[in-house]
């Protein structure tokens, strides 16, 4: 049986959870259609940052292929792509390579960002991203990306603004990504640990196979409690979120 791997959206204590229910079953047979680990991987979402795109509780497939590798040979044998802005990513987080994260790619090399009252500047022109959820709370950090640093930033963070902002601008290196959560005031991401090495990124999800209305503490526990067996025993039917069955991920041209 395939075991979803949780799918970090922002940081938490790493676990490997064990999902032993009727979604397991849909994601078995749609890898026995359709490929094997070596190209898809199954995944739950346990935090908010990327919604509304994805929901605590979405199963995904992520996409392992779709990514240019970094043989130039088999970029012109298979259908690979490089990433491009808007592209929903899954990476190895950064300060601990053992954990996966998604978020979203919203700079890729030499591109200038910055953000001026949670509008995103993109190479000198503002550019609309209307996959965003924004609180209303205030952070002169993250709502002024890269300006006003606090301090105490982790010191990757820390190092990218030393050495990657020009004029109020960060320049995205080459080999890096600029990577946000969706649910841009509650997102533990770029801004706060730094730049995500290319890579690193493994792929980007596909669809969403199962959708379930559970709360985040019972997605992070190492084992299955009790309580959340009955839950989605007694309510499969009524907390799956079916309008999500098989519901594409897509990305966002951003800025073309």
């Amino acid at each position: 049986m395939f075991q979803p791997r949780r799918l970090f959206t922002r940081l938490e204590t790493l676990t490997d959870i064990r999902r032993g229910f009727a979604g397991e079953w849909v994601v078995t047979f749609i890898f026995l259609l359709f490929g094997t680990t070596s190209l898809l991987q199954a995944f739950v979402i346990p935090t908010g940052s990327m919604e509304n795109s994805l929901l605590i509780g979405d199963h995904v497939l992520v996409d392992k292929l779709t990514y240019s590798p970094s043989d130039a040979a088999s970029t012109h044998l298979l259908p690979y792509r490089d990433i491009r802005r808007g592209d929903v990513i899954v990476f190895a987080y950064p300060l601990d390579t053992r954990i996966d994260y998604v978020k979203r790619a919203i700079g890729i090399p030499g591109d200038r960002i910055r953000f001026q009252n949670k509008q995103l500047i993109l190479n000198g022109k503002p550019v609309a991203e209307p996959y965003t959820v924004h609180l209303p709370v205030s952070n002169p950090y993250l709502d002024n990306f890269p300006a006003y640093a606090p301090p105490g930033l982790r010191p990757r963070a820390q190092q990218m603004l030393d050495q990657h902002v020009v004029k109020g601008e960060l320049v995205v290196p080459p080999g890096f990504v600029l990577a946000m959560g969706d649910n841009r005031d509650n997102s533990d991401d770029s801004r706060l640990w730094g730049l995500v090495p290319r890579d690193s990124i493994k792929g980007t999800p596909l669809v969403v196979y199962w959708s379930f209305d559970a709360p985040t503490e019972d997605l992070m526990n190492n084992n299955i409690s009790v309580d959340h067996v009955a839950d989605v025993v007694l309510h499969f039917f009524s907390k799956t979120r079916w309008n999500r069955t098989m519901k594409l991920v897509h990305g966002y041209r951003l800025g073309y």
